[in-house]
């Protein structure tokens, strides 16, 4: 059996290519999507408090999450990879760790931060955080 690869997306154009990477280099492994859905992008405002505006705001962003599988498993049509769709609730690194520890994960690819110039020598901090905290190798597609 192949690897357990675990690629975080977030609709970024790095998701899609770290994702790319897997169906590239792992012909044969069971590859995990796994959207995090980070309660702090719901905002402080007066309507946020509204407990209906977070119901709204969950529902939406399980919405979002479940356009993104389409849209990445799409990428996988013609190849041999099994893929599982997840999703989490909290803030992004932890998530992406604590997601890999227990789930028995072999390796976890992810994009980095789109950034450019000087500062596209350094990872995001979602990437940096997950490199330094992972219990399994990561790779890091640019």
């Amino acid at each position: 059996m192949g690897k357990r690869i675990l690629v975080p997306v977030d609709g970024s154009e790095q998701a899609h290519r770290a994702f790319e990477f897997v169906t590239e280099e792992f012909d044969d492994a069971e590859v995990v999507l796994l959207h995090v859905i980070n309660p702090a992008e719901a905002g402080y405002s007066a309507q946020a408090s509204i407990p209906s505006f977070s119901e709204e705001w969950y529902e939406s962003e399980q919405a979002a999450a479940e356009e993104l599988f389409a849209e990445i498993a799409a990428l996988a049509d013609g190849t041999e990879l099994s893929t599982e769709r997840e999703t989490e609730v909290g803030k992004p690194t932890r998530a992406i760790v604590e997601f890999a520890d227990e789930n028995g994960i072999d390796q976890i690819v992810m994009g980095s931060h789109g950034r450019s110039g000087v500062t596209r020598i350094l990872l995001g901090s979602v990437a940096e955080a997950v490199v330094r905290r992972s219990p399994v190798p990561v790779t890091v597609v640019r």
